[in-house]
Protein backbone atom coordinates (compact mmCIF):
# COMPACT_ATOMS: atom_id res chain seq x y z
CA UNK A 1 0.00 0.00 0.00
CA UNK A 2 1.53 3.23 -1.17
CA UNK A 3 2.37 5.50 1.71
CA UNK A 4 0.80 8.63 1.32
CA UNK A 5 -2.37 6.81 -0.16
CA UNK A 6 -2.62 5.29 2.76
CA UNK A 7 -2.31 8.59 4.97
CA UNK A 8 -4.85 10.39 2.78
CA UNK A 9 -7.29 7.44 3.43
CA UNK A 10 -6.59 7.25 7.11
CA UNK A 11 -7.06 11.08 7.23
CA UNK A 12 -10.54 11.04 6.02
CA UNK A 13 -11.28 7.60 8.01
CA UNK A 14 -10.01 8.75 10.66
CA UNK A 15 -8.64 5.63 12.12
CA UNK A 16 -6.60 3.43 10.37
CA UNK A 17 -7.85 1.34 7.24
CA UNK A 18 -8.46 -2.79 7.61
CA UNK A 19 -5.80 -4.84 6.36
CA UNK A 20 -7.52 -6.32 3.29
CA UNK A 21 -7.08 -2.51 2.12
CA UNK A 22 -3.54 -3.22 1.82
CA UNK A 23 -4.21 -5.02 -1.74
CA UNK A 24 -6.13 -2.03 -3.41
CA UNK A 25 -4.14 -0.46 -5.61
CA UNK A 26 -2.69 3.78 -4.80
CA UNK A 27 -5.16 4.95 -7.03
CA UNK A 28 -7.87 3.25 -5.60
CA UNK A 29 -7.21 4.27 -2.49
CA UNK A 30 -6.79 7.85 -3.49
CA UNK A 31 -10.36 7.25 -4.79
CA UNK A 32 -11.74 6.06 -1.62
CA UNK A 33 -10.40 8.73 0.41
CA UNK A 34 -11.58 11.85 -2.10
CA UNK A 35 -14.39 10.17 -2.39
CA UNK A 36 -15.30 10.28 1.88
CA UNK A 37 -13.95 13.68 1.47
CA UNK A 38 -16.13 14.51 -0.72
CA UNK A 39 -19.06 13.52 0.79
CA UNK A 40 -18.00 14.38 4.46
CA UNK A 41 -17.72 18.03 2.27
CA UNK A 42 -21.91 17.53 1.01
CA UNK A 43 -23.11 16.77 4.26
CA UNK A 44 -21.30 19.69 6.02
CA UNK A 45 -23.16 21.99 3.52
CA UNK A 46 -25.93 20.29 3.84
CA UNK A 47 -26.16 21.08 7.78
CA UNK A 48 -24.93 24.58 7.43
CA UNK A 49 -27.78 25.39 4.89
CA UNK A 50 -30.79 23.56 7.37
CA UNK A 51 -28.89 25.74 10.82
CA UNK A 52 -29.97 28.82 8.14
CA UNK A 53 -33.12 27.77 7.42
CA UNK A 54 -33.96 26.97 10.88
CA UNK A 55 -32.42 30.60 12.30
CA UNK A 56 -35.13 31.88 9.84
CA UNK A 57 -37.79 30.97 12.66
CA UNK A 58 -36.17 33.19 15.03
CA UNK A 59 -37.16 36.70 15.32
CA UNK A 60 -35.06 39.21 13.26
CA UNK A 61 -33.44 41.11 16.10
CA UNK A 62 -32.62 38.28 17.91
CA UNK A 63 -30.90 35.95 14.64
CA UNK A 64 -27.51 37.97 15.34
CA UNK A 65 -27.20 36.67 18.99
CA UNK A 66 -28.47 33.26 18.28
CA UNK A 67 -26.04 32.70 15.19
CA UNK A 68 -23.06 33.56 17.50
CA UNK A 69 -23.70 31.76 20.40
CA UNK A 70 -24.44 28.62 18.06
CA UNK A 71 -21.81 29.18 15.48
CA UNK A 72 -18.72 30.66 17.73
Amino acid sequence: MSTEAREQLSKELRDEPPESFGQLAPERLTLLADALKRERESRASGLNEAAEEALKLVPALARGPVRRILFR
